[in-house]
């Protein structure tokens, strides 16, 4: 008897089956527990595989290192499933990752992948969302191939495209060859003019559009006004303003809180403010950027009585008021309200971190950093590459040397800012041999990098290194030269007090010495004597910036050290008759998580008594070693016990008494100064560090000084 056979068809599956493996691949948290649901896929021989395999790519992508894999098993997808390869396109496209979406097409194309008309949209928002101008000028070519090239979807796409990339002239075209044109489409290349700043355009295809028989609506406005805020150009704002009254457009609360934004973006906090006032319902988004705009005109504590109004606040606003407060010369408010924002639950993101991490990095305190570097791994930021960056910043700015080294050396990643910012911290930290050696390191530093090492060379009297690596940036790197490196370049020969060279390049070189250059020349000659030189460059100092105080300041010195009183007299009328102040020389210091500020003379800390005793007794102690006040560095016309008064009352003495008397026995001591240490107070610290058998960290205004047994890093060069 023949035996029949039947050919073999795939089993059809129970919806029980689907369902369980759907939901499988849907609760896998790694790559192992997918493939083994995927092993399941293969054997049960289903026949709608293809869907549960679309499924298991999506939920793979998102996981560490399983891009090969995913790539895989989109090459087993039959390649006639183009409404599934669509879908996946689409969800890429909108993920995290737009750039996997060009890497699944070519590794399709490869494998011989059809692609219909409606993978070309979302491959083009891909291209566009990752800036990917190449990849998406072949998805153009490809769509012409196959004759898609006048699919209105497809246009709008590549219009899209074009104008994310910036390549504007290249928009226009596509946009000029439409024959259908609707409010979406006039919108993308508005917004593409808007993003190139190309605003006298933007004016000129409203017109076109109008005259085009399409009204512009509240979205184009929208558009419009928002670019208008982030770039600050307030006129084309307010044609646009004018625009909309004219034309008698309702203005919904998107319209509305644009325009607030827009005001505020550019500063004008009271046009702003009525728009506010005026407003049925406050939102968050139009709070936030009230917040932001109070901010960034140094308004703190008008944004600061916003952002109390609002109950529910977001991550945005929390961060917008903590931005607020680093930029605006508070940054314990900052990091008062990082503590605030994470009691109410909100958990910050990489934006908040950045701002918080500059903070400290401007207070200065180390044991907040440490803290904040806690905070950065407990969220897991710590392969964030620009938080890294900032790290290194804020750890060289707070002291700690080794802890900047510690997180350079951790870096899996490293960009030319990485490094800028390590060279920097050596530079700052007197280790200019090992600034050099890292610069040597370096494949392709920029102009800030070479400010960074020369900046080690000035502060360190490295004039012939110094020389030659500026000689190197224009020969070797083509870099041309900015005022910041000649700026870096006068210092280095004012330090070093060739002082006729410094003049000379200040007056050679191809632009005009600004306020930094002429207060470089001006400092060096106060280091070194020439006092005459030193007149020059104030007074040319002073017709750039005629409310310079330091400046002011020199004269006055100048004319003291020559007992010139009637003209020291003239110079400080000059000065009260502008309303021009001094800057007012403080300390800070940072105990038991606390930052306690001093003045020069200052009585008003709580434990002033017990600061001014153990002041007594450390003057006494340093005195036994050879200290004597040097009274050299006041200048005023007071007798010499007078003097010795005043020069024993820095308020960076103060400080380090207060440290000696709370901090734990062979501690290291933190002082930061807003003012270059003076002379007296940098042999005091010198002879105090040897004394009481402690390494003394101050951070003036340009440099920080270790002292260690009766020496300081800076080898009394500063």
């Amino acid at each position: 008897m023949a035996i029949m056979t039947h050919p073999i068809t795939p089993f059809t599956t129970p919806p029980t089956t689907h369902l369980h493996l759907s939901t499988s691949i849907s609760k896998a948290t790694s790559l192992p527990e997918l493939k083994q649901v995927h092993t399941q896929i293969l054997r049960q021989n289903l026949s709608d595989s293809d869907t549960l395999l679309f499924n298991l790519i999506l939920s793979s992508i998102p996981l560490p290192s399983s891009l090969h894999y995913s790539l895989s098993v989109f090459s087993t997808l039959q390649k006639s499933q183009t409404h599934l390869i669509s879908k996946l396109f689409r969800e890429l496209s909108r993920s995290k990752e737009p750039h996997n979406a060009l890497l699944f097409l070519e590794n399709g194309r490869r494998n011989g992948m059809e692609v219909d008309r409606f993978s070309f949209p979302p491959l083009l928002k891909a291209a566009s969302r990752a800036f990917a101008l190449r990849e998406g000028m072949e998805i153009h070519g490809l769509g012409c191939k196959l004759g898609f090239d006048s699919d209105p979807f497809i246009q709008t796409a590549l219009l899209g495209m074009y104008a994310s990339c910036g390549k504007i002239e290249d928009a226009r075209l596509v946009f000029d060859k439409m024959s259908e044109r609707d409010i979406v489409t006039w919108d993308i290349m508005i917004d593409g003019y808007c993003q190139n700043c190309l605003f006298d355009d933007v004016l000129v295809l409203l017109e076109e559009m109008r005259s085009s028989n399409v009204e512009p609506d509240s979205r184009v406005f929208t558009t419009i006004l928002s670019a208008c805020g982030q770039t600050g150009n307030l006129a084309i704002g307010k044609v646009i303003h004018e625009l909309i009254s004219e034309n008698n457009i309702i203005a919904d609360s998107r319209l509305q809180s644009s325009l607030i934004s827009m005001y505020a973006g550019c500063g004008c906090m009271d046009l702003a403010q009525n728009l506010y006032d005026n407003l049925s319902q406050k939102n968050l988004v139009v709070s936030t950027a009230m917040i932001s705009g109070y901010s960034k005109a140094g308004q703190i504590e008008a944004a600061r009585s916003i952002f109390y109004q609002i109950t529910n606040k977001d991550l945005v606003c929390w961060s917008a008021m903590i931005s607020g407060y680093a930029e605006s010369a508070q940054p314990q408010e900052a990091l008062k309200l990082l503590d605030e924002m994470q009691a109410s639950g909100v958990k910050p993101d990489q934006v908040t971190m950045l701002s918080v991490i500059s903070a400290c990095a401007n207070l200065g305190a180390l044991d907040q950093a440490k803290r904040i570097h806690m905070i950065v791994d407990k969220f897991r930021f710590r392969e964030a590459l620009p938080v890294n960056n900032a790290l290194i910043d804020m750890y060289a700015k707070c002291g700690y040397l080794d802890g900047a080294r510690g997180v350079f050396g951790r870096m899996r990643r490293k960009n030319v800012i990485s490094w800028t910012s390590i060279i920097s911290a050596h530079a700052i930290h007197g280790e200019a041999y090992q600034a050099l050696m890292l610069f040597r390191q370096m494949k392709e530093p920029n102009w800030i990098t070479f400010v960074a090492v020369l900046y080690a060379c000035s502060h360190a009297g490295l004039v012939d290194e110094g020389q030659q690596i500026f000689s190197s940036m224009v020969n070797e790197y083509n870099i041309t030269p900015k005022l910041e490196h000649y700026g870096c370049m006068v210092d280095l020969y004012g330090r070093a007090n060739r002082l006729r060279e410094a003049l000379e390049l200040v007056e050679t070189m191809p632009m005009a010495p600004n306020v930094v250059i002429w207060g470089s020349l001006m400092a060096a000659c106060r280091i070194h004597g020439e006092y005459e030189l030193g007149e020059f460059a104030a007074k040319r100092l002073l017709e750039l910036d005629p409310e310079h105080d330091g400046a002011y300041v020199f004269l006055s010195n100048f004319y003291a050290k020559g007992k010139r009183w009637e003209n020291v007299g003239e110079v400080r009328q000059l000065m009260k008759h502008k309303g021009i102040l001094k800057e007012r020389g403080y300390s800070k210091i940072e105990m038991d998580h606390e930052i306690h500020e001093f003045l020069t003379s200052d009585k008003s800390h709580k434990h002033a008594e017990d600061i001014y005793a153990k002041l007594d007794e450390v003057v006494c102690k340093l005195m036994q070693v050879g200290y004597a006040p040097n009274t050299s560095v006041v200048l005023i016309d007071v007798n010499e016990d007078e003097k010795k008064d005043v020069v024993l009352l820095h308020s960076e003495k103060l400080a380090l008494c207060y440290g000696l008397l709370k901090s734990n026995r062979g501690s290291p001591i933190h002082i930061i100064k807003n003012l270059r240490i003076c002379e007296d107070c940098h042999n005091f610290m010198k002879l105090a560090s040897k004394v009481f058998e402690r390494e003394i960290v101050v951070r003036d205004r340009t440099r920080f000084h270790h002292y260690r047994g009766g020496s300081c890093s800076c080898k009394d060069y500063w």
